[in-house]
């Protein structure tokens, strides 16, 4: 769609990615290997987190994965060190594992399972993340967060009760850690997309109900992974460098706040 930006000031810095077994979260990581960070990509699905580290070696060397599961604090911390046994320091956190079940309901309809399960997985697993990874950070006196919520976070919508609820909580999480670590260096903002069309959205869309939905945003497209992965970039650079604790809408004018 676009080509990727080069921001020189990300060039030799290290990142960790959650929720990069595909999608929003394996496109941003690509994005950071084109700008010279050494990534360490961590999802869930082995076979799909595999193929991502190939795409990030068929871009240099230097990268890695870890197959954990970011509603596990011990998943987390295992993970933390295996990052700190090849990395002396981390400067990028980019916190996009989500997920859970459930289905558009009235609230009286909400299952307490489906309810546990969308808080759990966005988040509980995005504060558990911050928690892990946030004192690396520290010890570095710098470096960026970016957490992930959704428009579904930002106004009422067709979306499961329990993910719209925990997408809100990220963004005040984010806002809470933003106000924390600032004395410290440390930026923290959050990315709120609309409808993004990964490989998983086209499956469960047909087309005629993605031209719908485009319909719905006043820039008359779905969004792309790539147009989250444009916008995370920026925050991982120092070009954001006078931005924390900020909510970016990417969502196409659907949502103007």
């Amino acid at each position: 769609m676009f080509s990727i930006p080069i921001y020189p000031d990300l060039a030799a810095k290290t990142a960790v990615v959650t929720g990069g077994s595909g999608g929003i979260g394996a496109e941003t990581a690509r994005w950071l290997a084109c700008n010279g960070v050494r990534v360490t990509v961590a999802g869930r699905d082995p076979g799909r987190l595999d193929a991502t580290l190939r795409s990030l070696e068929a871009i240099s060397a230097g990268h890695a994965s870890v197959c954990l599961d970011c509603t596990s604090r011990e998943e987390l911390e295992a993970a933390r060190s295996v990052f700190a046994e090849r990395e002396d320091k981390l400067d990028i956190l980019v916190a996009f594992a989500g997920g859970g079940s459930g289905r558009p309901a009235p609230l009286e309809d909400v299952t307490e399972a489906d309810w546990r399960s969308s808080l759990d997985h966005n988040l509980t697993a995005t504060f558990l993340t911050l928690s892990v990874f946030l004192p690396s950070l520290r010890q570095g006196r710098g470096g960026a967060v970016i957490t992930m919520a959704s428009s579904a976070g930002r106004a009422p919508s067709q979306a499961p009760l329990g993910y719209g609820v925990a997408k809100a909580g990220i963004i005040m999480l984010t806002q809470q850690a933003a106000h924390d670590l600032g004395p410290s260096g440390v930026r923290v903002n959050c990315v709120a997309p609309s409808a993004v069309l990964t490989d998983r959205t086209a499956a469960h869309m047909p087309p005629d109900i993605q031209a719908q939905v485009a319909l719905a945003h006043p820039i008359r497209r779905l969004g792309s992974p790539a147009d989250v992965a444009a916008a995370t970039l920026f925050l991982a650079s120092e070009s954001a460098s006078w931005l924390t604790g900020a909510t970016l809408d990417i969502a196409g004018g659907r949502l103007m706040h």
